[in-house]
């Protein structure tokens, strides 16, 4: 993967001689395979990579909830209903996995939250736009989970232990949560010809988006080349992406549906599928803030907060007062 970086003209990483002996002896430990762990010795360009990159993993889990949280009282079925609780409560939990692994690189969960809430910090962009109907819990399962596993099942293998043992498990409930998709949109696709036509129109909106998710291509970005030299990221964008795309057209086909971009075809002497490009303007004003959702989720997600301080201050007292007794025990 970095060789690849380094074709492309993004070797904008230092050499082995420029690197100070700590420098080199990290970068040694991460070439031989061996993870990071919290209380090693790493240079500083590289935690701040860390906590940037799984902070917003963690929020975009945690923001993640919201699209699905309006459909809960609509859910068709008290089954539909069920699964749809439980899919919600997993990205809870995802969120804290992730919180609880940036903060062993130092850095508080209060202030993860507080860049959250400036907007600050970033979140995926998918999350931004809304879901108008059933299907579109169909749609985000099937397309943006299905996405999210492709782009993190690597990171079970990076090179911060915290970070990438964390995502092992949120591998598996992703998997769970893309099957939970596929069989919405496998019922629709099934049902009436007005529930196939819902299927579509998801599948119709939800793709671009679902496609912007990796990110812009790396090869504009010297970042890139650093953090495949650190194994936080094992492959590219576009890698992923591609992906994505192959994995996800057989199976829109299975399901009966149309192909949402026209562009779309297999390309025997690559191996791949062709596809159209990318609306990068309307990924970059999603996130500016200028998105369809994006001061309501902000907005949501700062009242829940502060709607919950009181719970937080309780929780607090109590563990002072416990800690008092055990002083004066």
């Amino acid at each position: 993967m970095y060789a690849q970086l380094v074709e492309t003209g993004l070797s904008k990483v230092r050499t082995s001689e420029e690197l100070s002996d700590a420098e080199r002896a990290f970068q040694d430990r991460i070439d031989a395979g061996i993870r990071i762990e919290a209380k090693d010795w790493m240079p500083d360009a590289y935690r701040k990579t860390l906590i940037r990159q799984i902070s917003q993993h963690a929020h975009s889990e945690i923001v993640g909830q919201l699209p699905e949280g309006n459909w809960v009282t609509r859910a068709p079925t008290l089954k539909r209903k069920a699964i749809l609780l439980a899919k919600i409560q997993d990205e809870a939990g995802h969120g804290l996995y992730l919180y609880s692994a940036a903060e062993t690189l130092g850095v508080s969960r209060d202030e993860l939250l507080a860049d959250l809430h400036s907007g600050k910090a970033k979140y995926s962009s998918i999350f931004n736009y809304p879901t108008l109907s059933w299907a579109d819990m169909g749609a985000i399962g099937w397309l943006v989970d299905g996405s999210a596993i492709i782009n993190q099942i690597p990171l079970c293998r990076c090179s911060y232990g915290p970070y990438s043992r964390a995502m092992i498990r949120v591998c598996k409930e992703e998997s769970f949560h893309a099957r939970q998709g596929y069989d919405i949109m496998m019922a629709l696709c099934r049902g009436t010809a007005e529930q196939k036509a819902m299927a579509q129109d998801a599948l119709n909106r939800y793709w671009w988006p679902a496609l912007m998710m990796f990110g812009p291509s790396d090869a504009a970005s010297v970042n890139s080349a650093q953090s495949a030299q650190w194994r936080i990221k094992l492959f590219s964008n576009d890698e992923l992406r591609q992906r994505m795309v192959d994995q996800t057209v057989p199976q829109i086909e299975y399901l009966g549906l149309q192909l949402p971009d026209p562009a779309i075809k297999w390309n025997e002497e690559r191996g791949h599928y062709d596809f159209g490009d990318i609306n990068w303007d309307e990924f970059y004003q999603v996130l500016k803030g200028n998105g369809p959702c994006n001061r309501e989720r902000l907005r949501t997600r700062v009242k829940a907060y502060e709607d919950g301080a009181w719970f937080r201050d309780a929780l607090q007292a109590h563990a002072d007062k416990q800690h008092d007794q055990k002083k004066s025990a």
